[in-house]
C-alpha cells in the first residue's frame, strides 16, 4: 500500500479556500506516494490526529513566517503573513517531529522547519545580505533553471543528486539565517544563501529553498527528492504497522 503523504495548505486571500498547488500533489503521486491535503481548520491548533493518519508530511511554500516567532520585529520589506497558517504548521511539525515521521520542506517549508527548531531567518535577503544575487525572478517560468546550488558531500542531498553542483529555479526573498537545533546547512547558492538543510539525527528531515515540485515534469532529476521522501515514508509506515 502506498504511503500517505500529508500536504500543508494555505488560506486564499478571501479565507474561503484552504488550498495548495497541484504541482506538489502531482510530484508526490509520481514518486509513489498518496497525497492528502491537510486543511486549515478555523480555531484549531492541535492537529495531532491528522499526523496519526499520515506517514510523511510535506510543508509547502507561501507566506512569510511572522518574525515574532523567532524574536524579531518586521523589516519594511516583509511580505504577506498569516499567523493562522504559522500556528497550524508549527502544530503539525511538532506532532510529526515527536513521532520521528519523515518531513520534507519546500521554500517556506525549509524556513518553517528552521524556525520550529528555534532557528531564525533573514526577513529579506536583498536588504540584509550584502552581495546577494538574484533569487526571485519575475516573468520567468517556474520550471526554468535560474541559479546554481553547491551541495556538500556526505549529506542526504548529495546522496539524492550525486552531484556537487546543480541548477535550480528560485522564487524567494527570505532564507535561513541562524540554524535551528540539530540542523546543518547542506547546500548554498554562489552568494552564500543557504539552499538546503537536513537533520544531524537519524531521521528524514530535509528542506530545500527552491521549488522542485515545479521542475519534476520537465527535469525528472528533481523527482528524486520526492522519491526519497516517499520511500522514507514507506519505511516509516511499515515500522508503524509492526509496532
Amino acid at each position: 500500500m502506498k504511503p500517505i503523504i500529508g500536504v500543508t495548505t494555505f488560506l486564499s486571500e478571501s479565507s474561503k479556500y484552504s488550498t495548495v498547488s497541484r504541482n506538489y500533489t502531482d510530484s508526490i503521486y509520481a514518486a509513489g506516494g498518496l497525497p492528502v491535503s491537510i486543511p486549515i481548520v478555523a480555531g484549531e491548533t492541535n492537529y495531532s490526529e491528522y499526523i496519526d493518519m499520515v506517514d510523511g508530511i510535506l510543508f509547502t511554500g507561501g507566506n512569510d513566517i511572522a518574525p515574532y516567532f523567532y524574536g524579531e520585529n518586521p523589516v519594511k520589506e516583509l511580505h504577506s503573513m498569516s499567523s493562522i497558517r504559522d500556528e497550524y504548521e508549527f502544530s503539525l511539525f511538532k506532532s510529526a517531529y515527536e513521532k520521528n515521521m519523515p518531513i520534507f520542506g519546500i521554500c517556506r517549508g525549509i524556513q518553517l522547519i528552521n524556525v520550529a527548531l528555534k532557528g531564525s531567518l533573514y526577513q529579506d535577503i536583498y536588504s540584509q545580505c550584502p552581495g546577494t544575487l538574484g533569487h526571485s525572478p519575475e516573468q520567468t517560468a517556474s520550471d526554468e533553471f535560474y541559479h546554481s546550488v553547491k551541495i556538500s558531500r556526505d549529506t542526504k542531498l548529495y546522496d539524492i543528486f550525486g552531484e556537487e553542483r546543480i541548477f535550480t529555479n528560485s522564487f524567494h526573498h527570505q532564507s535561513v539565517k541562524g540554524l535551528g537545533k540539530n540542523l546543518i546547512a547542506t547546500a548554498h547558492s554562489e552568494d552564500g544563501i543557504i539552499e538546503a538543510i537536513e537533520s544531524t539525527e537519524d531521521r528524514f528531515l530535509l528542506g530545500v529553498q527552491w521549488h522542485p515540485e515545479c521542475m519534476t515534469k520537465r527535469h525528472p532529476m528533481f523527482l528524486k527528492l520526492f522519491s526519497t521522501f516517499v520511500q522514507a515514508s514507506s519505511t516509516y509506515k511499515q515500522r508503524e504497522v509492526v509496532l
